[in-house]
């Protein structure tokens, strides 16, 4: 085989320029795809990227709501407990005043009774006593006797009071 160097010039030749030819007509937009291609691809990286940081802090964002949620609703449980327990000594301080409001009143009423009955009873003494005197003088007793008769009946009607 011959080396023919024509044919290798032609060849060089033919492939500059087809490779001008594809350099100004095909590596131009083919190169320029990719380009395009390859900043597609990084924004989608960094939009991801972005978005991950955004997931990050909205997770550490909700995880400290849940939080203070949690905390809210445990000194709402604590000053519902505290307000039922002064509710509560309220109704009891309230119901141990009515008590002894009551209880006085009872005691003063029957003071009240007691009085009236003590008062009914000297009324019915003066009456027997009157009734007595009668009889003791009907039967001409002795003033000593009538002394002792109505002593005796006094600290009768005296005792049962």
């Amino acid at each position: 085989m011959d080396f023919q160097w024509t044919s290798t010039v032609y060849a060089i030749l033919a492939f500059g320029l087809l490779y001008w030819l594809l350099s100004k007509y095909a590596f131009g937009p083919l190169f320029g795809i990719m380009e395009k291609r390859r900043e597609m691809v990084q924004e989608q990286i960094t939009t991801a990227e972005n978005n991950r940081k955004a997931s990050e802090k909205f997770l550490v964002d909700q995880q400290a709501a849940l939080e203070q949620a949690r905390k809210d609703a445990y000194d709402i449980i604590e000053q519902a407990k505290t307000t039922s327990v002064k509710q509560a000594d309220d109704i009891v301080k309230t119901a141990k005043v009515e008590a002894t409001r009551l209880k006085d009143e009872a005691v003063k009423d029957i003071e009240s009774e007691k009085n009236k009955a003590i008062a009914v009873l000297r009324g019915e003494v003066g009456g027997l006593s009157v009734k007595i005197a009668s009889k003791i003088i009907e039967k001409q007793i002795d003033e000593k006797s009538q002394e002792k008769l109505v002593g005796n009946y006094l600290k009768e009607v005296g005792g049962r009071s």
